[in-house]
């Protein structure tokens, strides 16, 4: 546990975060070793995930990133909460055995609407293995045809649990992409055997690495992120030892990893974000991120959200939209702040960011909010 606490600010925190999602200092060498550091990234937004996963690489373009998930050094997958995630194939079985049972208990309701019951999922899942054995990575459509053709009734809703149920259950995962299509792969030819962890294993190796990388966070920000339970989370905290210390902010406790402590940064540094970026997603209480007198012009600090969201050294100041424009993008950004010189330039640099990793011209125009 850890020692004598201390007392932050709102700032301390933001800082830390920065440094330790590698949204400011040193980068991650490639994509894969981002989503490895992070454990899992959001990604039902697939374009805004792999921006997500660039932003913390040296120059990572978009085809970059689009090539480690094709290949399978990153796969996409329900867990957690459950959402689309990002996660490494050496992650996935293990985080999958952890967190489906409370999935499983979520979707009961549905399953019996939908009259999905054991039998069911054991025959779809035989009629998937099927199709896509010996490397043929199928789409959505082409496996529901297979389910029909077999007499499973895979429509709508009915075939989407269908799908869920055989990625919780470590059958199926992510393929490669079809030009703009999504397919699903076998979990066995796309990730090799392991060895098994015991549930307490399980939940002390994702409660030590969300707060190494995401830290310093609460424990309701654990447990929203996970899926987990609060006990699972104060036992992933006890079982850390001295691998997790917290400090007291504003009478709130935050865990972080001792010794990945912010230094001196540059001021002044902007991010477009992507949609469900793990440095705002990650948390249930936001508050950290919102500089209350800029947030009180709005109200709640969702309102500034528009798709996506600009931060300024770790504070939301506005949120922004990519829109195609002929060849090229336009970003559309509305703001709570109004920007001086250094804060225009720095916006110029991070566009200058976005058009490297889209290998197309960005232009940005801004509009305060309110």
């Amino acid at each position: 546990m850890a020692a004598a606490r201390k007392t932050r600010t709102r700032l301390d925190i933001v800082g830390q975060r920065l440094r330790n999602e590698y949204l400011v200092g040193a980068p991650l060498g490639s994509p894969a070793e981002v989503v490895a550091w992070l454990c899992a990234v959001q990604a039902q937004d697939y374009a805004g995930a792999k921006w997500a996963v660039a932003q913390r690489t040296p120059a990572h373009t978009d085809a970059d990133v689009e090539e480690a998930f094709d290949a399978g050094r990153i796969l996409r997958t329900h867990v957690l909460r459950p959402t689309w995630h990002f996660v490494r194939p050496e992650d996935i079985r293990w985080m999958l055995a952890l967190t489906a049972p409370r999935i499983r208990a979520a979707m009961a309701y549905y399953d019996r609407k939908l009259e999905i019951d054991g039998k069911v999922r054991a025959r779809s899942q035989a009629v998937l293995a099927k199709a896509l054995k010996g490397g043929r990575h199928r789409t959505r459509t082409e496996l529901a045809a297979a389910l029909e053709g077999a007499g499973i009734a895979a429509k709508g809703q009915r075939l989407g649990h269908l799908l869920m149920h055989a990625e919780l259950d470590a059958v199926v995962c992510s393929g490669a992409r079809r030009g703009k299509q999504q397919t699903y792969a076998l979990v066995d030819e796309r990730v090799a055997a392991q060895k098994g962890r015991s549930r307490d294993e399980a939940v002390a190796e994702l409660t030590r690495r969300y707060f190494t990388s995401h830290g310093p966070a609460q424990v309701q920000d654990f447990v929203w992120w996970s899926g987990l339970t609060v006990k699972d989370a104060r036992q992933g905290i006890e079982a850390a030892g001295g691998g997790l210390a917290s400090d007291d902010v504003d009478g709130k406790t935050f865990w972080y990893a001792p010794g990945r402590t912010v230094g001196r940064r540059k001021a002044g540094r902007i991010h477009l974000l992507p949609n469900y970026d793990e440095y705002l997603i990650a948390f249930r209480d936001h508050s950290p991120s919102f500089d209350p007198a800029v947030g009180k012009t709005l109200g709640r600090p969702e309102n500034v959200f528009a798709n996506h969201i600009v931060v300024r050294d770790g504070m939301v100041i506005g949120g922004w939209r990519r829109i195609p424009d002929g060849k090229g993008v336009r970003i559309e950004a509305r703001l709570l702040v109004r920007l001086d010189a250094e804060g225009k330039e720095a916006l110029r640099v991070e566009a200058e960011r976005l058009s490297r990793f889209l290998g197309a011209p960005v232009a940005v125009r801004t509009t305060m909010a309110g």
